[in-house]
C-alpha cells in the first residue's frame, strides 16, 4: 500500500515521518540547552561577537546571514548587545544606505575571555558521537541546509 502523504520512505530504511519527528524534537531541545549552556548571553549573540571579533565591522544585513537571522532578527539582537555595551552601529563609510556593526571595547574584551571556553562548552555535545556520525551527520545536514536555500 502507497503512502499518500509522501512520508514514508520505503527506499532508505527510516520512514521520513520519524526523521521529521526527530529533527523537530532535536531543534527544539537544542536550542532550549544551547541558551542554557552560552551562559548570560544567548546563543545569536554570542555568534554575533564571534563574527565581529573575527571578521571586523560588518552591514547589519550581511551580518543577519552570517549568523542565520532575519534583518529584523538582528536589529532587535543588536538593540540589546548596544544597550549592554558590546556592540555600535556606525554609518558605512561609502553606502549612506549601510550601517555597520562592530565591537566595542567591551565588547571585544567579551569576546576574548568568553568565546573560547562557551564554544567548547557547546561542542562538548558533539563529544557524543563518533568520528564516523560527525561527519555523517555535517554531511547530512549540510544537504539539507542547501535544499533549504
Amino acid at each position: 500500500m502507497s503512502d499518500p502523504t509522501g512520508v514514508v520512505d520505503t527506499a532508505g530504511g527510516v520512514p521520513n515521518r520519524e526523521l521529521i519527528e526527530l529533527s523537530a524534537r532535536f531543534a527544539h531541545a537544542f536550542l532550549r540547552w544551547l541558551d542554557g549552556a552560552s551562559g548570560e548571553l544567548p546563543y545569536p549573540g554570542l555568534r554575533v561577537l564571534e563574527v565581529l571579533h573575527c571578521q571586523g565591522p560588518a552591514i547589519m544585513k550581511d551580518l543577519a546571514e552570517d549568523v542565520g537571522l532575519s534583518a529584523r532578527n538582528l536589529t532587535t539582537l543588536a538593540d540589546g548587545l548596544e544597550h549592554e555595551g558590546l556592540v555600535r552601529r556606525v554609518p558605512h563609510p561609502t553606502d549612506r544606505r549601510a550601517t555597520l556593526l562592530e565591537l566595542t571595547n567591551g565588547g571585544v574584551a567579551a569576546a576574548e575571555c568568553s568565546l573560547a571556553p562557551r564554544l567548547s562548552e557547546i561542542g562538548r555535545l558533539f563529544e557524543l558521537l563518533s568520528p564516523t556520525q560527525k561527519t555523517q551527520l555535517s554531511r547530512g545536514l549540510r544537504t539539507l541546509v542547501d535544499g533549504l536555500d
